[in-house]
């Protein structure tokens, strides 16, 4: 699946703080976006990891972007929060990698290549600042 809950609450959440004047805490987040605490505290938890965020600690503590909007595409966050690039198929991106070693035997391996190379390269180029113009 390309989008899952994750990749959709780590891009609303990237949205909300990148609105925001302070960091935010995950209660504060997660009552904002009606996301459970845990889930999202673990999204946001890898985004920190993969310096998209940053972690605050202490009283006044939360996550704040690390980047600037621009600098953030949507590849890279749904990479992130996934522990893998995104697909649209369960196939394997290379016909050398195929996991039941019958690629050459498929006849739309190469068209749902061909897809999955343009969703990685339109995720790669759109931002987080294109998002928040929408």
């Amino acid at each position: 699946m390309l989008i899952t809950r994750a990749s959709e609450y780590a891009i609303l959440s990237l949205i909300v703080l990148s609105k925001a004047d302070s960091p935010m805490d995950s209660e504060t987040l997660s009552k904002q976006l009606s996301i459970p605490k845990s889930f999202l505290a673990k999204i946001l938890q890898s985004l920190a990891k993969s310096k998209i965020l940053k972690s605050y600690k202490g009283v006044n503590g939360g996550f704040a972007l690390l980047l600037d909007p621009e600098d953030i595409n949507m590849l890279q966050v749904m990479a992130c929060v996934e522990g893998k690039t995104p697909t649209v198929f369960d196939c394997s991106i290379s016909e050398v990698d195929c996991p039941s070693e019958k690629a050459h035997l498929c006849s739309i391996w190469p068209f749902l290549s061909k897809l999955q190379i343009k969703i990685d390269s339109f995720l790669a180029e759109m931002t987080l600042a294109d998002i928040l113009k929408k």
